[in-house]
């Protein structure tokens, strides 16, 4: 590669927008810590979705016999999502549908958040982690209110020696559930960044459309029902018969 192309590559990558800004740094235990466009991002989905409930609560209060309108579409999600949960977790699946649902509605909207013009949280791996965090807690609070002592020696199943591998396989719950979810909604937003500022102006014409269907969209539908399911199936697990 000659040296006339080194500025040229330095000048493009100055172009390309990850939309990972500190906007505010504050002294906290002697470390300098950052408000970035992830949390303002977050606020802003957390503060939809409590607007969303509210005025869907006031919906419900003054249902009609026969669903019109918002109502239809709320109590259609309803019963879509009942019959996923009740699905995986059979009887038990009642106590966790709101949990459940919590967690699809605020992942599902953070994936997609990236076609209104915001960085979806998701693609930061606190946020993820926090996520899985939560799921890795329940898992084990299940684990330990059915199975009892069994939580403890059943990691020494089926051979005292293998306890290592089975420790280390409940500690990678959270990190490969996290790192999943993180990996996939980043691998989206870093091709769309690369994509808006490295092309030229024409070929941003049309196309990115179809590519935000794709990266945003279907994966961050997909990615929002794994992340769900994967916790179902764990919790499901420690819970048995």
């Amino acid at each position: 590669m000659g040296y006339g192309m080194v500025p040229m590559l330095l000048a493009s990558d100055k172009e390309v927008d990850f939309s990972i800004h500190h906007l505010l740094g504050y002294k906290f235990m002697g470390q300098t810590v950052y408000i970035t466009t992830s949390h303002v991002c977050c606020f802003i989905l957390m503060v939809a979705i409590m607007i969303f409930a509210v005025v869907v609560r006031k919906k419900i209060m003054h249902a009609k016999e026969i669903p019109t309108g918002l109502q239809n579409v709320v109590e259609f999600a309803i019963e879509t999502l009942q019959g996923f949960v009740d699905s995986s977790m059979g009887k038990h699946g009642k106590k966790y549908i709101n949990y459940i649902g919590t967690l699809f509605f605020f992942v599902i909207l953070s994936n997609i958040s990236g076609l209104f013009g915001l960085r979806p949280p998701t693609a930061d791996y606190g946020t993820t982690f926090c996520l899985a965090l939560i799921t890795f807690i329940m898992i084990q609070y299940n684990n330990v209110k059915y199975n009892k002592f069994g939580a403890v020696t059943d990691l020494f199943q089926p051979l005292w020696f293998l306890f290592p591998i089975n420790l280390i396989g409940e500690i990678a719950t959270p990190v490969s559930m996290s790192l999943r979810l993180f990996g996939n909604v980043m691998a989206g937003t870093v091709m769309m960044a690369l994509y808006y500022g490295l092309l030229p102006v024409i070929a941003k014409v049309g196309i990115p459309a179809a590519l935000h269907v794709y990266f945003d969209l279907f994966s961050g539908a997909i990615q929002a029902y794994v992340f769900c399911m994967l916790t179902m199936v764990f919790v499901s697990q420690k819970i048995g018969d």
